[in-house]
């Protein structure tokens, strides 16, 4: 039998959480293996395990996959939350992209000069209400059905469901116009393996609060 998949990377959400929150919902156990000094990094990279010398890097199967992208679409493959064809996969793609175009804004708005980050939250929440939600309920709306893609959970509903909690940590309020959207977002989270992962002691990570920024920073040598 396989071990389970060991993740490397530090100990927050950054760019692994998604992966953290893919695995969990497949329902799929997992080891983690802190970065927790810059050494630890340096070393993955003398021995090999990085191919682009840059974590994410997950062990699965044998591999030591690495760009988030690549691992969230084996994992998706591997755990059947990628369609049953090539136009479902196509569309579960687009809605994903979208997915992490707002949430990367989210993610790296903790780098944001604290003079630029009144601007850039109020450019985030535009953005969240305007372009992005609205797409997302427009989909849910034009088939009526209870998932994005083909009436079946897919990593785009995972994703998505990942990122309207981040949109509720930044406001709240943001969600309101968005009844289908919040719909999905229950039915997700109830899921049994989601609702464990939401449960305080799991392996989910917590936002990034300044002291996770800096230890970050120093992890990986950003000034």
């Amino acid at each position: 039998m396989a071990g389970k998949p060991k993740l490397h990377y530090f100990n927050g959400r950054g760019r692994m959480e998604c992966i953290r929150w893919l695995l969990a919902a497949a329902g799929v156990e997992f080891e983690e293996k802190f970065i927790e000094q810059p050494e630890d990094l340096d070393k993955l990279k003398s021995d090999g395990s990085l191919m682009f010398q840059q974590v994410p890097m997950v062990e699965i199967d044998g591999m030591k996959l690495v760009q988030t992208r690549a691992i969230l679409n084996y994992v998706a493959t591997k755990y059947n939350l990628y369609g049953k064809d090539m136009k479902e996969r196509a569309l579960i793609d687009m809605y994903s992209e979208g997915v992490a175009d707002l949430g990367d804004m989210i993610m790296l708005l903790p780098l944001c000069p604290p003079d630029q980050k009144d601007d850039k939250i109020a450019q985030i929440k535009e953005k969240t209400t305007n372009r992005y939600l609205p797409a997302f309920e427009k989909v849910l709306k034009s088939h009526g059905q209870d998932y994005l893609v083909g009436n079946k959970l897919s990593k785009a509903d995972i994703h998505l469901v990942e990122l309207l909690y981040y949109v509720e940590e930044l406001d709240p309020s943001l969600l309101a116009n968005f009844p289908l959207l919040k719909g999905l977002k229950t039915r997700v989270s109830n899921l049994p393996a989601v609702k464990k992962f939401l449960q305080p002691g799991s392996q989910r990570k917590p936002p990034m609060g300044e002291k996770k920024l800096e230890e970050a920073k120093r992890i990986f040598r950003i000034k």
